[in-house]
């Protein structure tokens, strides 16, 4: 059957199709919110868990991908404010961090971003990394279209005085 008669149908899409197709973007995304390319395959492999249980359900919604993309989001969130919690008990105790390599320019800007606030991270992230209009971003975090154009607008305003200061020093 072709995907477009499955379409005129409106056969539901298997779990594996879909898994396949949005792995990783779904993985870039964790990864560009976390900073940790084993925690964003873990943030991944979690969201796809949850919506594999519950797929019956979750094939139904016109965006399966946005669902999926807004509990990515959310554990990211989660993950970040986990270990930033970690380190300031760390620092608290006395013991140094081990300082990484510094990461290329594009990891900088990206953890920049995650240095933005929860939704701010979320919105430029969605927007930037995977291309999604406005409407599509309100879509995935649930929230108004006017709230993501406020949310981009405050996030690159903030990005840019980041990294304008950064190139003074």
């Amino acid at each position: 059957m072709t995907e477009e008669l499955k379409a005129e149908l409106r056969v539901p899409e298997t779990f594996e199709d879909f898994y396949e197709r949005e792995y990783a973007r779904v993985v870039a995304l964790a990864f560009t919110l976390s900073g940790s390319r084993s925690g964003a395959e873990d943030l991944a492999q979690e969201a796809f868990l949850a919506a594999h249980r519950r797929w019956a359900k979750i094939a139904s919604y016109d965006r399966p991908d946005a669902w999926v993309r807004r509990v990515v989001s959310n554990a990211a969130v989660s993950l970040v404010r986990r270990r930033v919690a970690e380190l300031k008990a760390l620092a608290r105790l006395g013991h140094q961090p081990v300082v990484p390599e510094l990461p290329p320019s594009s990891e900088e800007f990206w953890d920049e971003v995650r240095a933005l606030p929860r939704r701010q991270a979320q919105v430029l992230a969605l927007h930037y990394l995977e291309d999604r209009p406005v409407a599509e971003i309100a879509q995935i975090l649930g929230v108004a279209v006017g709230t993501v154009t406020a949310h981009l607008h405050a996030g690159r305003t903030a990005l840019a005085r980041r990294l304008q200061a950064e190139e003074e020093a």
